[in-house]
C-alpha cells in the first residue's frame, strides 16, 4: 500500500440484505463530502457499482482479462472507470455460475490494482463482498488485511442475524493476525417487529454497535430503478 492514510474498509452482509445499495449510497454521501473513494466490487453479480456509474453493469476485471488474454496485458484505465462525484470503480468478476472458484477473481482483482497503482490518490478503499465468508477467497479482504474496518449489513429477520453473526466469527478469527476490526453493524429495516431491540442486541452479544439504523424508504428502491444513488436521484428528480 502506498499511502499509510487510506482507509480500507469492506461492506459484508447476507446475500439479498442490500448491501451493495447501502454501501453505494452510504460512499456516494461521503464523496460529496470531498471523500476520494475506490469501490473494490468483489461479488460476481458485478452490482456494486452500478448505482455510482449509473449503468447496468461495469465490465469485470475477470472479463476484460479473459478477452486480452490474461491480466497482465491489462491497462489500469480499462477497470477503473469513474462515476457519481468522482469515485473510482472497480469490479473483479468471477466464472459462469457453477463453474470454477468466485474468489479468484476477487484476489487477481486486488493484486492487479495494488500492482498497478490503483490507490494512489484515495481516501477511503471500499471492498463490497458477496454473502458469508464460508469460501477464502471472498474472506480475502479480512483475511489478508487488506480491509481494517469491517461493516455488516443486517436486518431483523433471523437468517440476516445469523449471517451477521457467522460473519463476525470470521473477523475474529483473522483479528489476531491481520488487524481486521468490525466497525459495527448497519441495520437496513424489514420493518420486522422490535428491529431496532433486535439489532441492538445482537451489537451488544458481538462487543459492537449498531452504527446505523436505515428506514425502510421506497425512494431507496426508485432510485434503484433509475440505476442511481438516492442522492443523485434527488437532484435529477428536482431538476423536472
Amino acid at each position: 500500500m502506498s499511502d499509510e492514510k487510506i482507509r480500507q474498509i469492506a461492506f459484508y452482509g447476507k446475500g439479498g440484505i442490500g448491501k451493495s445499495t447501502t454501501s453505494q449510497n452510504t460512499l456516494a454521501a461521503m464523496a460529496e463530502m470531498g471523500q476520494r473513494i475506490l469501490i473494490v466490487g468483489c461479488d460476481p453479480k458485478a452490482d456494486s457499482t452500478r448505482l455510482i456509474l449509473h449503468c447496468k453493469a461495469q465490465t469485470t476485471v475477470l472479463h476484460l482479462a479473459a478477452e486480452k488474454g490474461a491480466v497482465e496485458d491489462l491497462e489500469l484505465e480499462e477497470v477503473v472507470l469513474t462515476g457519481f462525484r468522482g469515485i473510482k470503480c472497480v469490479e473483479s468478476g468471477g466464472p459462469e455460475p457453477g463453474v470454477g472458484c468466485a474468489g479468484r477473481g476477487i484476489i487477481t482483482a486486488i493484486n492487479f490494482l495494488e500492482e498497478n497503482g490503483a490507490y494512489t490518490d484515495v481516501d477511503f478503499v471500499s471492498y463490497d463482498v458477496l454473502g458469508d465468508v464460508v469460501c477464502g477467497g471472498f474472506a480475502m479482504p479480512i483475511r489478508e488485511g487488506k480491509a481494517q474496518e469491517i461493516y455488516i449489513v443486517t436486518s431483523g429477520e433471523m437468517m440476516a442475524m445469523f449471517a451477521a453473526n457467522n460473519i463476525s466469527r470470521g473477523i475474529l478469527k483473522y483479528a489476531h493476525t491481520g488487524g481486521v476490526r468490525l466497525g459495527g453493524l448497519i441495520c437496513n429495516s424489514r420493518k420486522v417487529d422490535r428491529e431496532v431491540d433486535l439489532i441492538s442486541t445482537l451489537a451488544a452479544r458481538l462487543s459492537t454497535q449498531m452504527i446505523h439504523f436505515v428506514p425502510r424508504d421506497n425512494i431507496v428502491q426508485h432510485a434503484e430503478l433509475r440505476r442511481m444513488t438516492v442522492n443523485f436521484y434527488i437532484g435529477w428528480f428536482l431538476m423536472f
